[in-house]
């Protein structure tokens, strides 16, 4: 963005307002942006937020976490988090995606990005009637370090989860390193003497057992990956596929410098980072994989629902990296029409939200389950 672009500031609201809309316009491609519309129904995601908020912090000096969005999605919320005289203070890793509902509440935890955007579609498509939050990383601030072990984040989680349920029945899950989090954080809360309703894991594999990835391995992974793109793309109608292309390039152009920064630490060179929020997410990333593959998961007195695709990455189906070993009260398997790693994206999130909320009524009183 250029310093025209944000110096050429419109008639009406403050100064704050003023940027805002003008960084919201240049990455929404929308002239004109009312200061109370919704970013989500402008057309932005997850991917688009990365720039959105590495372009705030540019023009602020301020760095906010993604999840902001969920609490303040239009431009006159958002300019109000980051004047200082309203500005927030300590660090939460609890944040409220769906608050109301009569139905108990849903906690999913972050992925390896450690942001949960993600989530925002399957809450959706649960329903206004679902209460749902998610667990983002701590470090996305830019200010705590991030943790490094799956039983450090999941001790920190319980404690944020218990101030809006204090005792279970709880509803429990995630997507791939959140399905091991998740895990743990089950674990934790039985042995405080509470019950697991639901253990969701979505598309997680039980790392212990996993090598550690030759270049060969990840290179094949690359170009496994893109094949099943292809194949997602293949698999739907033509307006279906230009919102799955556009969401497919807006993460890449999302992840490019994040990739970049992490490369940079591998091989460091004597240049300055100047995309502050690549740097903070690439080691989010890192944090969270060193946490996944060191995490041994001990075997769990309860049942797990284990929602995976229809097509999983090479050496991925080896027994071992599955949970129905842990699992002593029984492993669920719900196969989903889709490949990975897709189930959580428009439009095959539909297919988790309709089989995730059959598992949530399958153990909900009937009267709370119609």
């Amino acid at each position: 963005m250029t310093d025209a672009l944000i110096t050429a500031i419109p008639a009406a609201g403050d100064n704050t307002t003023r940027q805002v809309a003008r960084i919201w316009e240049e990455l929404l491609g929308v002239p004109s942006i009312g200061f109370d519309e919704n970013y989500f129904d402008l057309g932005g995601d997850s991917s688009l937020a990365v720039q959105l908020f590495a372009q705030i912090e540019k023009v602020f000096r301020v760095k906010l976490p993604l999840a902001t969005l969920f609490e303040a999605p239009t431009i006159e919320e958002l300019a109000r988090i980051l004047r200082p005289e309203t500005a927030r203070s300590g660090w939460s890793s609890l944040v409220t995606i769906q608050p109301a509902g009569s139905r108990p509440p849903l906690f999913c935890m972050h992925p390896h990005g450690g942001n949960v955007l993600i989530y925002r579609d399957l809450s959706r498509y649960l329903g206004s009637d679902q209460p749902f939050y998610g667990l983002q990383s701590q470090g996305l601030d830019g200010r705590c370090p991030p943790l490094t072990r799956i039983e450090d984040m999941a001790a920190q989680y319980v404690k944020e989860i218990r101030t809006v349920q204090p005792h279970g029945p709880y509803f429990l899950g995630g997507y791939c390193l959140g399905g091991a989090i998740a895990f743990e954080v089950a674990q934790q809360l039985r042995a405080k003497g509470e019950q697991i309703a639901l253990l969701a894991l979505f598309d997680t594999m039980n790392c212990s057992k996993l090598r550690p990835p030759s270049i060969w391995d990840e290179t094949y992974q690359i170009c496994q990956r893109s094949a099943f793109h292809v194949a997602n793309f293949l698999s739907l109608d033509s307006e279906s596929r230009a919102h799955f292309f556009s969401e497919k390039m807006n993460a890449l152009r999302s992840r490019l410098p994040v990739w970049g920064s992490m490369l940079l630490s591998r091989f460091p060179i004597n240049s300055r980072e100047t995309v502050s929020e690549s740097r903070v997410l690439g080691e989010i990333w890192q944090a969270n994989e060193r946490a996944y593959l060191n995490y041994i998961p001990q075997p769990y007195p309860g049942k797990v629902t284990d929602f995976r695709p229809l097509k999983q990455y090479r050496g991925l189906h080896n027994p071992d990296l599955k949970w129905d070993r842990l699992a002593e009260g029984g492993q669920e398997v719900v196969v989903l029409p889709v490949n990975a790693p897709s189930m959580l994206f428009e439009p095959f999130v539909k297919h988790l939200a309709a089989a995730l909320r059959k598992s949530i009524d399958g153990v909900l009183p009937t009267s709370k389950a119609a």
